[in-house]
């Protein structure tokens, strides 16, 4: 599959974002919150398939200290043959000079992480605008 990346937001179509997220799935974004997180992220990557958007990802960054990898979504039909990991090398690769980076997963992705390099993090704490939804989603626990 021939893909185009872009590392830079100005061309997105942040409808065409929204319909990734859901589809990948990770949850209902609207166009205007995407616009909103993207731009408001030092790194971005966006892998395009003949013209159509197939998968993107992001990164938080203070630009030498912390690097908050996050976001990363493929479409279904493009999941499973090295996409995902490729949006996150690239994410990981643009964050390098960072003393750490860190990633909030979809519970049951762990796995796939760990193969890329990640750690769990033992010391993580959240808050969610939505604690009780977050807990039932396996984002959050007392433990």
């Amino acid at each position: 599959m021939p893909l185009t990346w872009i590392d830079s937001q100005d061309n997105v179509d942040w409808h065409e974002l929204e319909t990734l997220y859901r589809l990948a799935p990770l949850g209902r974004k609207s166009a205007e919150h995407l616009r909103t997180v993207f731009t408001n992220s030092r790194l971005k990557v966006f892998a395009y398939e003949h013209g159509k958007l197939v998968a993107a990802g992001r990164v938080l960054s203070d630009g030498a200290d912390c690097a908050y990898l996050c976001d990363v979504a493929v479409m279904p039909t493009h999941q499973g043959g090295g996409l995902g990991r490729e949006v996150v090398s690239r994410l990981v690769a643009a964050s390098r000079g960072h003393k750490k980076i860190i990633l909030y997963s979809v519970p049951g992705k762990e796995g796939f992480y760990r193969k890329l390099g990640f750690m769990r993090l033992l010391t993580a704490m959240a808050m969610f605008e939505n604690q009780a939804a977050a807990i039932e989603a396996g984002h959050l626990g007392d433990g």
